[in-house]
Formats: structure tokens, sequence, C-alpha cells
């Protein structure tokens, strides 16, 4: 392949993992754009699980053989097989080289090269493949994983230059998993409440528009909790913020092993002491199950009060819900009667007969009437 070819490939990767969304794609993306760039009919992209002492295969493209997947469940090989990733690395960092790729084929290591004649090779001879060429990937100054690019048996063999490319190849892959990683830890911080690991508002928001959407497309039941936990600001004053803290922290696992009940469920901290749970498709009845469950679990925490708790689901007779904030409305009135009659249990909107105050409390303007009125605020538009 020429120069030009060559830094064309090495553009084409670069920019196919650049556009990946997430890291299954980003995988994807490496191992596809390094076997069209060697010439390969197969590709694969491991990880070094260290503490696991194995090599875990992410993902495989290209000509799979017999049972290989495109994204393996359980696709692994302990490490001492191909302990090349840490004894033929520890050998080149040692005598002040780089990491790089080697060559082998199914006749063993390609002649005057180094390489491992070991599974690797019954390997290519199992499945059809006449050589490989092998280029770790080191991240962050440490061996992350490996980049393999096979090529069927009666083709040409990989050379020295193929391996050197391969190398290449390898630093752009790291390159585009260092970005990946970043990236995603960027969307898991934007859409996380750092204090009790749950999803934050921000999630909700965008979760609750699909699921509306879902709602009004084909009718799928989308149902939410939103909860107050009472007593956060006596613990707070009597305590010290630390103790309230941990009240939190402990509710929001509460919160999730109860949303654990509804599958596909959502849980999320709103901001200070206000939670919610958002479900779609489970029935109505079983969110308000597990939304009693986590009324009673609540009761049991060490300092809290219990909590308030609301539900509204798209099931019950709530009139129409063609958008998120309507269905927040109605869950945030039911919290709210929650609160003012200290139930113990949550309370349903809708299920109070044709004149349901919650419904009709969720419907009225937002400003205050009579002190009786809840000011919706402004942090329920979608």
């Amino acid at each position: 392949m020429g120069e030009d070819r060559r830094l064309a490939a090495v553009v084409a990767l670069a920019q196919g993992m650049a556009a990946a969304h997430g890291s299954r794609e980003a995988w994807r993306a490496a191992a596809a754009g390094a076997c069209r760039a060697l010439g390969g009919s197969f590709a694969a992209l491991s990880v070094w699980e260290r503490e696991l002492g194995r090599l875990r295969v992410l993902v495989n493209v290209g000509e799979l053989a017999e049972g290989e997947e495109e994204f393996p469940e359980d696709e692994a090989y302990p490490v001492h097989q191909f302990a090349e990733i840490t004894e033929f690395l520890h050998e080149q960092w040692a005598g002040g080289g780089e990491p790089d790729a080697w060559v082998e084929t199914a006749e063993g290591p390609a002649a005057g090269q180094s390489g491992y004649c070991h599974q690797r090779v019954a390997a290519l001879r199992r499945r059809g493949r006449g050589c490989c060429v092998v280029a770790p990937i080191v991240l962050h100054g440490r061996a992350w994983g490996e980049l393999y690019v096979a090529r069927p048996a009666g083709e040409a063999v990989f050379g020295r230059g193929d391996a050197d490319f391969a190398t290449v190849l390898a630093s752009v892959v790291a390159a585009g998993i260092a970005q990946t990683e970043r990236l995603e830890e960027a969307r898991r911080l934007a859409f996380t409440d750092s204090l009790t690991g749950l999803a934050n508002r921000r999630a909700v928001d965008v979760r609750l528009e699909r699921a509306i959407e879902r709602h009004r497309r084909d009718g799928a039941v989308v149902s939410l909790v939103v909860c107050d936990l009472n007593g956060l600001k006596r613990v707070n004053d009597t305590h010290g913020h630390a103790a309230g803290d941990r009240l939190l922290e402990r509710f929001g696992s509460v919160l999730s092993l109860c949303g654990a009940m509804l599958p596909g469920a959502l849980a999320a901290r709103l901001g200070g002491d206000e939670f919610c749970l958002l479900a779609v498709g489970p029935p109505a009845d079983q969110v308000v199950k597990a939304a009693g469950e986590l009324c009673r679990r609540a009761t049991e925490l060490e300092l809290g009060d219990g909590v308030a708790c609301g539900v509204a689901s798209t099931e019950d007779p709530i009139g129409p819900v063609r958008s998120a904030r309507r269905l927040f409305r109605l869950a945030d009135a039911a919290q709210y009667r929650a609160k003012a009659e200290r139930a113990n249990r949550p309370v349903v909107a809708g299920r109070a007969g044709p004149d349901d105050p919650v419904v009709r409390l969720a419907d009225e303007p937002s400003q205050e009437e009579g002190g009786e009125r809840r000011r919706f605020r402004g942090r329920h538009a979608p």
C-alpha cells in the first residue's frame, strides 16, 4: 500500500472513531478501519482485564468464523495463553524501545520476526486464517489491549511493513478510545447526581420527553413517581449536613432498590430532597405497588421521617397527556397532597373519582391561591 493510501486509511480510521456514538460503535469503527487499512478479512479488538487475568474480546468484524459474534458476551482468553501482551511489551520497554506489532502465521511466527507459537497459531488454523498481525494498544502509558487483523489462508502473509503500519493504527485507536472514554465520562457526569449516583433532573427531562413521544405514538404506559424526603431540614439543623447527605444517599439506595421492581425504570434525584421514578411499560398498578414499597422502606430509614409520594400514570383516568410537563404536574400535585395529608402511602392522580382533587390541582393556573395551592415551579418545565 502506498504512502498516500496509508495516510488516507489512517484519516478514515480516526474519522470513523470520532463519529462513533458510544464505546461499542467506537470499537467497531476501530476494528473495521484497521481491517480495511491492512487489507485483512477479519479484525478484533480486545481489552486486557488485569484484575481477571484475561484478554476479553470486545468486537469482531469482517468474515466471522463459526462461533464468533460481532459483540461477544463471553469470548475471553487467559492472558497466560497470550503472554506477549505482558512479556513482549516488558522486553521492549526495558530495552528503551516502544511497543510494536508482530506477525504470526498458521505455521508459526513469521520468518525472522518475533512471535509466539502457541494457542493463537492453533486458532488461525482452526478458523481457516493464514496469518495475523497483532498490535498492542497503549493507553495512558499502560497496555490497554490488542488490535488483531487476519487474512485467509492462501493470501499474502503480512510483512514487517504491515506490522509497523499496524503499530501506527494502534496508536490512532488508542487516541480514539481515550477520546470516547472522556466523552462518556462527561455525559455520565452531565446526567448523574454526584451525591447519590442516581440520574439527575436533566436525565429525567430527556427520558420523559422520549417516553411521552412513545405514548403519543403507540400508547405506551408512562408512569411517574415523585417524592419528597421528609425531615431533611430537621436532620441538617440537628445533626449537620453530613448526616443529611447520608440520609439522601440511603434514600437513593432505597429508591434504586424499589425502582428495580419496574423493568427499565429510571431512578433520579431531582434536587434537594426531591426524587422520582420514571417507568415506561409496566402497568400503573405495578408502579403504585413499587411506590408503596418505597414508602414503607423510607419509614425504616434512620433519622428520616418517611417520604411523601405521588404517582401519575397515563393508564389512569387523568385525561390526555400530550406533554411531559403535564405528567410532571400531575405527579407533583399527588405528592403535594400526600405531604399535606401526611400519608404513609402513595397518592395516585385520577383515582379519587371524576372530580379528583389532584387532577384539578394540577390543571389549575400556576399561581398560588388562598394558601391551599402549590406553586408549580419552573423546574417542572420540560
